[in-house]
């Protein structure tokens, strides 16, 4: 095993994002909106749940992929996606055909982000305390949970499709799990071999799967992963790269870190603390409700701050997929 995670010499970007979850739309429109036009903020993120995880039940929710396809339409700058994509709520090739629709609506923004999604937890699992939150949102839809296994050998397969619809002109697949015959997928997403492929996990299995596959590599930060935890998992991730002969430094290092408006200076120590540990791409989530001018609080406070105290004053191009690992 590596002794040290392999530097990276790209530059820190940031994203926002605005968990839906009683929220209404207006809120999350002007949150969007806002963001588009502060160019320190690079991306822009929604998740992909159907029932709160977390609190009352009967908390307002928006589908992940129809509200990612309205802000695509209201944002001009923004690079944008789900943080992330579950694979188990549609097929592969049905997912790749709304991901082509936003990425046409975007102009090319959007970023592919995909998980394994649910599958059979214990309790306490990945950071979040009390019983698998899947369960119940996926008896309620009507979805089922899978082993941890076969989601990895599901996700594998979807990569492996949505890579092919997306550049052949008639695609073909045959897997264990999905088959698809005489596929076809126009228009093709703007992005040329589409949308840069982000992989949101943490386990041996699915950071294999960011050494074959990704572009970037999320995983969520402080309080559900500690600092020491994501450079664990990262030294794996070199080891798998270092496996498959890939420079550890071309996938992008993501962590979604949830903001606490009432303690900026904490915020920014463990972001400070994150990019020393090699990570280049800091997603801060807001709780709801979100304040007036959530945007502009977030890059007066914590983004220029930790520029400041970091060094990291470049600003890549506003968009760059070459910024994300693209």
């Amino acid at each position: 095993m590596s002794d040290q995670h392999i530097p990276s010499d790209r530059p820190v970007t940031f994203g926002i994002k605005t968990t839906p979850m009683r929220v209404p739309y207006q809120d999350i429109l002007r949150v969007w909106e806002e963001a588009d036009d502060l160019p320190e903020i690079a991306d822009a993120w929604l998740w992909d749940h159907l029932m709160p995880i977390v609190g009352p039940k009967d908390g307002q929710i928006l589908e992940g992929w129809t509200l990612l396809s309205a802000l695509a339409a209201r944002t001009r700058r923004l690079r944008l996606g789900l943080l992330v994509t579950s694979n188990r709520i549609r097929p592969p090739a049905v997912l790749g055909k709304i991901a082509t629709t936003v990425d046409v609506i975007s102009g090319g923004r959007l970023i592919m982000g995909l998980g394994v999604g649910g599958t059979v937890q214990p309790p306490d699992a990945g950071g979040i305390a009390g019983e698998n939150p899947a369960a119940a949102e996926y008896a309620a839809y009507g979805l089922t949970l899978v082993p941890p296994a076969e989601g990895i050998a599901r996700l594998e397969e979807t990569i492996a499709i949505l890579r092919g619809m997306w550049t052949q002109d008639v695609f073909d697949f045959h897997g264990r799990y999905y088959s698809l015959t005489g596929n076809r997928n126009e228009p093709k997403p703007v992005q040329q071999s589409g949308p840069p492929l982000l992989i949101g996990g943490w386990g041996n299995r699915t950071l294999r799967l960011v050494a074959e596959h990704a572009d970037i590599w999320n995983i969520p930060g402080p309080p559900h992963n500690t600092i020491d935890y994501i450079t664990e998992r990262g030294t794996v991730l070199d080891d798998h790269c270092e496996a498959i002969g890939r420079d550890p430094r071309t996938i992008t290092r993501s962590v979604q870190y949830i903001v606490s408006y009432d303690d900026p200076a904490a915020d920014r120590k463990a972001i400070t603390e994150l990019i020393a540990a090699g990570v280049t791409h800091i997603v801060l989530s807001l709780r709801s409700p979100y304040p007036p001018q959530a945007a502009r609080w977030l890059t007066d406070e914590i983004i220029k701050p930790v520029r400041s105290t970091t060094g990291e004053l470049h600003q890549p191009r506003s968009g760059s997929a070459a910024s994300l690992g693209a």
